[in-house]
């Protein structure tokens, strides 16, 4: 995969700004293929957020997993704001990024999560339970790496 163009800001103020970017769309609802104001899916709320704090081109458009192959490089063991979270397939053969959320915090995340496929319009949202939504670390399982988009 080609790893796309990085504009850099400057990180010491933008990791604060994407996590108090975040947490305004709490609430809001997931639509499944979501990537801007009228629903989100998780790589679609992750990529709005880096992109409103400058890491991540406008026209750009990715998966879980392809947001997490951009960021391997960057992963870690510790939590921390800003730090993205992914979550794996529970088959053991597989090793792909199925959802992807960011801390607020070393203990929560925000993510857009709920209805899967099947959540394509704004009823079909509030008949799922399908919003942006903060959630303990853990909520999913503990099958998840860490990585940090603020990282050098």
């Amino acid at each position: 995969m080609v790893t796309p163009n990085i504009v850099i800001p400057q990180l010491r103020h933008a990791r604060r700004r994407a996590v108090i970017y975040l947490q305004k769309w709490i609430g809001h609802f997931y639509l499944w293929g979501g990537d801007d104001p009228s629903g989100f899916d998780c790589s679609g709320l992750i990529l709005e957020v880096l992109k409103s704090v400058g890491l991540a081109r406008p026209n750009i458009d990715m998966t879980a997993d392809n947001l997490y192959r951009w960021f391997n490089e960057n992963r870690t063991l510790k939590p921390g704001p800003g730090k993205l979270v992914f979550w794996f397939s529970r088959d053991p053969r597989s090793n792909k990024a199925i959802h992807v959320e960011m801390m607020i915090d070393n203990y929560h995340t925000v993510g857009a999560s709920g209805g899967g496929s099947a959540t394509k319009t704004i009823s079909d949202a509030i008949k799922h339970n399908a919003f942006v939504k903060m959630r303990p670390l853990n909520y999913r399982g503990t099958n998840f790496k860490i990585c940090d988009p603020f990282a050098k």
